[in-house]
């Protein structure tokens, strides 16, 4: 869509050239159960995504490279929400496209314990796995899949279920390991910091001792506020995949933007300490919940995927609807967050007009735009160009709109382009640079 003076509108997109300002009128634009995904493996440096179960409201995630992605499944309780659920849950992520996108791990969340054995041995509850850890991370790995499970560096956990103090950190991990589990969540309940500065690296050695590759997230800087002196990220680092950093998601629009206000207030410290291997963690998605609108959704999915946010989902797989579905397996967008780079991104505006720009460093030149209103009227006309958003190359590029797939051709630097930014919506580009005419780089 080469620019000019001409002005075609895309839904929910963007357009070159144009010089209207401001808003579009009408006619313009239009806890008990937790399922998860994670993207690739932790190995490779790429978050991982997934799906957890039980006690849906302390989900965590990692990512890969770069980000990753997990599911919260809602709404069964009691026995059911146990084994025969998991099985459910790996049923779907296996042939509804999920784990072939990268959705690969399943997690199982708070809830699961039923106590020690008589040698001290973690052990499920019976009753909702009466068939035991070892046979669901058996059946989950015969679909391709990885099982990640849930505990607490504290007395107990954050439900009350038996946690891993110090003295049995070496045996849980072996436990876990002998299991074949491929993931551990180490909630930070019911513990003082000296024994959470202790046990967090203790449990990383442990693990590595199994020499079973068990993806590390860790909820320690989350107890300690989230920012240096308190928190050592370069720790953290070596001895963690990923981590939480600050409060729990709730199922609202209000709580995603608590907790991308907190990253970007403190995107200086935290943007650095992500890459390969190491992520920031957000917290679960809430797509396919209650608490926010389509565009929110969306909104949310596409500022986590600029975060380089491990990718949980939170929603219940065997009754997801089409449109939901359509945003969590956006494959252009799982590709960004999946990006080798591992790179973080930034807002680098904030506009008066309650717009927001977010941008991320790509492989091979590319950059992913998040251009996000707060606005809660009506959509909004943005104009901007490259040159604007602190692009100085001669490059010619093309822009790809994640979520329609419209493709923008012929900009420069200095080129002038208007997005339609629909209310608490985000408009979000995957900018490549072409040096010769060609087809968009999918």
């Amino acid at each position: 869509m080469p620019g000019g003076s001409s002005e075609p509108e895309l839904e929910g997109g963007g357009a070159l050239g144009g010089s209207e300002e401001g808003l579009l009128g009408p006619q313009g634009a239009g806890h008990d159960v937790a399922e998860g995904i994670l993207i690739g493996s932790a190995a490779e440096g790429v978050p991982p995504s997934g799906s957890a179960l039980l006690e849906r409201s302390r989900q965590i995630t990692l990512p890969q490279q770069s980000a990753a992605q997990e599911a919260e499944v809602v709404g069964v309780r009691g026995s059911s929400a146990g084994e025969r659920l998991f099985m459910e849950m790996a049923d779907h992520l296996a042939q509804d496209g999920w784990r072939d996108l990268g959705y690969t791990y399943l997690n199982i969340d708070d809830c699961w314990i039923g106590g020690r054995d008589a040698k001290g041995r973690l052990v499920p509850d019976p009753k909702r796995f009466p068939n035991g850890i070892a046979f669901l991370a058996d059946y989950a790995h015969s679909l391709g899949l990885k099982l990640g499970i849930y505990e607490d560096m504290g007395n107990f956990t954050c439900m009350g279920y038996p946690g891993t103090t110090l003295d049995k950190v070496i045996q849980d991990a072996q436990t876990f390991a002998e299991w074949k589990v491929d993931m551990l969540k180490l909630d930070g309940c019911f513990s003082t910091p000296e024994e959470r500065a202790k046990g967090y690296p203790k449990m990383a050695a442990a693990l590595n001792a199994t020499g079973r590759p068990i993806a590390f997230s860790c909820s320690w800087p989350a107890y300690e506020g989230g920012l240096p002196p308190k928190v050592n990220y370069t720790l953290l680092a070596e001895i963690c995949n990923l981590w939480r950093n600050y409060d729990d998601i709730q199922d609202s629009w209000s709580s995603v933007l608590s907790i991308l206000d907190w990253f970007v207030d403190n995107q200086d410290i935290l943007q650095p300490v992500a890459g390969p291997g190491h992520w920031n963690d957000p917290d679960m998605l809430l797509v396919g919940n209650f608490g926010l609108s389509f565009e929110q959704a969306r909104a949310q999915m596409a500022l986590w995927t600029v975060l380089a946010a491990p990718l949980f989902m939170s929603t219940d797989l065997r009754t997801i609807s089409a449109q939901n579905t359509d945003i969590l397996q956006n494959p252009l967008m799982i590709k960004i967050n999946q990006d080798p780079l591992g790179i973080q991104g930034r807002r680098i505006l904030r506009e008066k007009s309650h717009i927001e720009v977010f941008v991320r460093p790509l492989a091979n030149e590319a950059s992913a735009l998040v251009f996000f209103s707060r606005r809660t009227d009506m959509p909004y006309r943005y104009h901007s160009s490259l040159a604007q958003l602190n692009f100085n190359s001669s490059n010619t590029y093309e822009a790809q709109n994640v979520y329609t797939g419209d493709v923008i051709s012929g900009l420069h630097t200095q080129t002038n382009f208007t997005v339609i930014i629909n209310p608490s919506g985000v408009v979000m580009w995957y900018l490549y640079p072409i040096r010769k005419l060609g087809t968009p780089q999918h």
